[in-house]
C-alpha cells in the first residue's frame, strides 16, 4: 500500500494505492496551528474509517504547498507508518524537463498534477488546477514543463466579492439555468461560473496557440473543476486524483 498526501492552502486531500487501484481518498481541513501528534491521531482515526491498518503501508509520497506544514505532516506520517516519506522537492527525480526561470520555484502540486498528466495523457497536454487558485500548466509534445497561468481562485474570488460590497451575500457556488440573472444570487453565480468557464476557455485557447502546437488533451483536476468544466467550450477531462497520482509516479521514479 502507497500513502499519498497532498499539502494544500485549504485542504489536505490524502489517496491510498492498493497497487495501482486507488482504495480510498479522503480530506483534511489545513490546519497549521496543528501539531504532528494531531494529525498522527487524525490520519489514524481516517485509516480506520476504510479499515486500512497503519503497518500495511511500504511507502510515502508527499507533495506540499505550505511549507510551514511540511516537516508536521512528514513527523505525523514516520510516527504512524514507521517509514521516512518521501516529500517532493530539490533532489526528487521527476523525468520531467522544466522550463521555467526558476524549476525550484515550481509549486509541489503543479508539479505532481503535471508528472501524472504527462504518464496519463497524450501530449501536448494542458491540464488545470482549480483549487484555492486556479492554475493552467503547459507540458508540450516532448512531455518538458513549459509555464503556466495562475489566476485568483473560484472561492477567494468570492469570499473578496461579499467582504469588500455592502449588499452581495456569501452564497454556494452552483450553475444557473441562464447566463443573464433575474436576481442577486442568480447573476452572482452566472458571473463566477460562466465568468470562469470562458476565462478557461480562452486561456487555454492563448495557451495552444503561443504553444504552437495542437493539444491533444486537456484535463481538470481540483475541488471545482467537476462542475464548472461543464460550462467551457472546449472538451476537457476530469480526473480528480491526478495529483496523487502524479504523487505515485514519482514515488516509483525514486523508490530504488
Amino acid at each position: 500500500m502507497l500513502l499519498t498526501i497532498d499539502i494544500g492552502n485549504t485542504n489536505i486531500t490524502i489517496g491510498v494505492y492498493d497497487g495501482d487501484e486507488l482504495a480510498f481518498i479522503s480530506r483534511l481541513a489545513t490546519d497549521r496551528s496543528r501539531t504532528p501528534d494531531q494529525y498522527a491521531i487524525e490520519f489514524r482515526q481516517i485509516f480506520d474509517l476504510y479499515n486500512t491498518e497503519c503497518n500495511s503501508f511500504s511507502g510515502s509520497a508527499i507533495s506540499s504547498v505550505v511549507p510551514e506544514l511540511s516537516a508536521t505532516i512528514s513527523e505525523a506520517v514516520e510516527k504512524i507508518t514507521n517509514k521516512k516519506p518521501m516529500i517532493l522537492g530539490p533532489g526528487i527525480k521527476t523525468g520531467m524537463n522544466i522550463l521555467i526561470d526558476n524549476p525550484a520555484q515550481l509549486g509541489a502540486d503543479l508539479l505532481a498534477g503535471c508528472v501524472g498528466a504527462a504518464a496519463l495523457y497524450p501530449l501536448p497536454c494542458l491540464v488545470i488546477d482549480l483549487g484555492t487558485a486556479s492554475k493552467i500548466s503547459v507540458i508540450d509534445k516532448n512531455g518538458a514543463f513549459c509555464g503556466c497561468t495562475i489566476t485568483p481562485g473560484i472561492g477567494i474570488s468570492l469570499d473578496a466579492l461579499s467582504a469588500r460590497t455592502s449588499q452581495l451575500p456569501n452564497i454556494s457556488l452552483k450553475t444557473p439555468a441562464k447566463a443573464i440573472g433575474k436576481n442577486t444570487i442568480d447573476s452572482m453565480q452566472s458571473g463566477t461560473v460562466f465568468g470562469y468557464a470562458s476565462m478557461i476557455d480562452g486561456l487555454c485557447e492563448k495557451l495552444e496557440a503561443e504553444l504552437g502546437d495542437k493539444v491533444m488533451t486537456t484535463v481538470a483536476t481540483g475541488g471545482l473543476a467537476r462542475d464548472l468544466i461543464k460550462s467551457c467550450k472546449r472538451d476537457i477531462t476530469f480526473n480528480r486524483e491526478l495529483t496523487l497520482y502524479g504523487l505515485k509516479v514519482l514515488y516509483e521514479k525514486n523508490r530504488k
